[in-house]
């Protein structure tokens, strides 16, 4: 466990205690909870890779802004650290904690932006480490403070020079689908966001607009993002960070249309079941579908499979996971597969049905149907090379037998 008190009143450890005896009897249910009221404090807590971030306080604040933190350091640390696991912390245990004397004071939040981070705290690398084993100097802060820290764009590190100017911006969507045993659409929805990879001279300003802004639901923006010029004509106006970033997200809901259909079909007598799964293209969505697999639990009752396909390869894991790659979907037949599960002595027919995770990977198509109308620049000594990119890959996409 790695703890930092960040005011002066001390916590004391045994509120740690107490969590994760909740945390071990309710597991399913508590792990979802972002606040939590113990007998003493108030917790909130995110989860990222394995890893909980716990935060408590003892006073009334907004809860948001708690979460909203422990998201900025789980961020900040995966960043830095080039991941998140309980490895990579261990080995990185002093810039933990000066990222985390930087980015609170007092119990309030301070420098959360990774840019002026960077200035103040270097990330590790081999030849910091190899320094520090011979100096005995294990710091890593700087002894000057950036000057973004004064500005009025304190993301951006100032007095910045490249070059080659250039911006590129990427859309990434995951779709979230629901179908049922009857083959009928229950939920289709997506969730994008705007990355944004700007290597960028000066202070630029730059200008992005869509071409259908009225399908966005539930954006959220970078704090670059001026927030009037979105409220008023739905246009996207901010002076970008250095590097890749993400300017904001979005959900489009109630979609009709999804790219690939699963169909499954179950049939069980004589204490075995036959399985059939068939995969195609329902919407072709003029790109390739890359990355196709469609995975399922084996139910509880299944002693053993013996399941094979007309393309790709069918693994079924040791924890009874079947898996089942694709890849891309060939022209010249449907991609099947099919086979028999032999259920448990005494056993007739399932009770349980299994459900079907689809993944795959869209690139240069945007399935929302969002599109980029233009990218103006401004305040640019030179001119600058634009680029727009667009990609959807399956999220929570499930199908139900």
């Amino acid at each position: 466990m790695l703890e930092k008190q960040l005011t002066g009143h001390r916590v004391d450890r045994s509120i740690c205690a107490w969590f994760w005896e909740q945390s071990i009897s309710q597991p399913d249910s508590f792990k979802v909870l972002p606040v939590i009221a113990s007998p003493t404090h108030y917790l909130f807590q995110i989860v990222r890779e394995g890893i909980t971030f716990l935060a408590c306080t003892q006073v009334e604040m907004p809860p948001l802004m708690g979460i909203e933190f422990l998201c900025r350091v789980a961020d900040v640390l995966s960043d830095y650290l080039g991941g998140l696991n309980e490895d990579v912390i261990k080995d990185n245990f002093v810039i933990v904690y000066e990222l985390l004397d930087e980015m609170i004071d007092n119990g309030f939040p301070l420098t959360t932006e990774p840019n002026i981070l960077r200035d103040m705290i270097a990330p590790p690398n081999i030849v910091s480490k190899m320094l520090s084993v011979v100096t005995g100097n294990t710091s890593n802060v700087s002894d000057t403070l950036p000057g973004a820290t004064s500005s009025c764009v304190p993301w951006r590190t100032t007095q910045l020079k490249h070059a080659n100017n250039d911006v590129y911006v990427n859309l990434v969507e995951e779709m979230d689908t629901i179908i049922n045993s009857d083959g009928v659409l229950v939920k289709c929805e997506i969730f994008g966001v705007v990355e944004v990879n700007s290597h960028l001279s000066g202070i630029p300003d730059l200008t992005l607009s869509f071409a259908n802004p009225s399908i966005l639901n539930d954006v959220q923006f970078h704090p670059c993002v001026r927030f009037r010029p979105w409220e008023s004509e739905q246009i996207l106006s901010f002076v970008p960070p250095d590097g890749l970033f993400k300017l904001m997200s979005y959900r489009v809901k109630k979609l009709k249309n999804t790219p690939i259909y699963v169909k499954p079909q179950m049939s069980s007598e004589s204490g075995t079941c036959r399985l059939s799964v068939m995969v195609g293209i329902r919407n072709d969505p003029g790109k390739a579908v890359d990355s196709l697999a469609v995975q399922f639990q084996l139910p509880h009752g299944v002693s053993s499979a013996n399941l094979t396909a007309n393309h790709g390869t069918v693994d079924i894991l040791a924890d009874k996971t079947c898996s089942w790659s694709i890849g891309r979907i060939p022209k010249d037949k449907t991609p099947q597969m099919s086979g028999t599960l032999v259920l448990e002595e005494g056993m007739e027919q399932l009770n349980v049905k299994p459900t079907f995770q689809v993944d795959f990977k869209i690139m240069g198509v945007a399935l929302s149907g969002l599109k980029i109308n233009k990218l103006d620049l401004k305040n640019l000594p030179t001119p600058a090379h634009k680029g727009f990119r667009a990609q959807t890959e399956a999220g929570q996409y499930e199908v139900r037998s």
